[in-house]
């Protein structure tokens, strides 16, 4: 009998994503075992053509990670889409955009005068112009994808049946993600969200909150912190509150407050909407200027707020 197809890519991202599913450590014996693995070209020696010659819908399931930034991204997408049966937005960044969605608070035009005009390093190397998608070379005329003015999440381009959250994914729900398709069960309804919790980052942090009302909020540098109290009930921004459970509170263990990235809790449209309102409630003013002095206080909201967030929000931008 046929093992069933498995294929994993890696489009707009970090790599960590790559990283995290050879985390699983000796299982990733397991995984070999279980799945022909089809596609993986940062493991293996694997083109896009293989996968091009391969019939629709013969991948049994495909696990693609980062956002989509440029028309590679886009296209290798859709090739991945029409030859999966199953296709999971895996991280983050697949999930809603991740961190390189926040270039979508500024434009193409900026980031490119920023790299290659303003830049010395490029200046010297190139004379700051800019890439062209088309190039002529000694060698040949090259092509190169044209990067996209907005970073998409992965359901923006193509359907998606699932989506497991994470910067990255914890290696233990990863598992839990391919043993339960491995076993054969039956699958959740399609929109699921696999490998994480139905409660917020705050239900699995073992930090005691009272709820205290705030004059002032810190940067994790700036005061000593007491590893027993809720972070942010002594002023660091902690995005617990807003964030679905299942990393295990792993941030907050560390001393370090949480930075949103498995996404918001179930049934809360936007994470930092959600974020916002949690603040209101621990902000011990009543005059709008007072509330303005301590919310200044909050060094770039939206890169704290939105983090991995902002092109899957509401404040996501709809054109190309």
């Amino acid at each position: 009998m046929a093992k069933p197809k498995l294929a994993l890519y890696w489009a707009a991202s970090c790599g960590g994503c790559e990283i995290a599913v050879l985390d699983i450590q000796e299982k990733i014996l397991d995984v070999a075992s279980a799945f022909d693995i089809v596609f993986w070209p940062v493991a293996l020696d694997f083109k896009y053509a293989d996968i091009r010659a391969m019939a629709d819908k013969s991948i049994d399931l495909c696990l693609f990670n980062g956002s989509i930034r440029n028309s590679e991204n886009a296209e290798i997408a859709r090739l991945m889409r029409a030859k999966s049966k199953t296709m999971v937005a895996f991280g983050s960044c697949a999930l809603e955009g991740g961190i390189p969605g926040l270039a979508n608070l500024t434009t193409k035009e900026e980031i490119w005068s920023t790299v290659y005009k303003d830049s010395p390093s490029t200046i010297v190397q190139n004379g700051g112009k800019f890439p062209q998608v088309q190039t002529a070379m000694p060698e040949g005329e090259i092509d190169i994808p044209e990067m996209w003015g907005t970073v998409k999440s992965l359901d923006q381009v193509v359907d998606v049946e699932y989506y497991v959250p994470g910067c990255p994914p914890q290696p233990e729900q990863i598992w839990a993600v391919i043993e339960h398709i491995v076993s054969g069960k039956p699958l959740p309804p399609k929109g699921a969200v696999l490998g994480a919790g139905e409660k917020t980052c705050c239900d699995e942090c073992a930090r005691e909150r009272k709820e205290k009302k705030l004059k002032k909020f810190y940067r994790p540098y700036e005061i000593q912190t007491d590893p027993q109290e809720c972070l942010l009930d002594q002023g660091i921004v902690c995005m617990g509150p807003a964030t679905r459970s299942g990393c295990g509170a792993l941030c907050t263990k560390a001393n370090v407050p949480c930075r949103g990235c498995y996404g918001p809790p179930p049934n809360v449209l936007d994470q930092g909407a959600k974020m916002l309102s949690a603040l209101s409630s621990v902000i011990d003013a009543q005059e709008p200027e007072e509330i303005e002095r301590i919310l200044d206080g909050i060094a770039d909201p939206m890169g704290t707020f939105y983090r991995f967030s902002l092109a899957h929000s509401i404040l996501r931008r709809v054109e190309k």
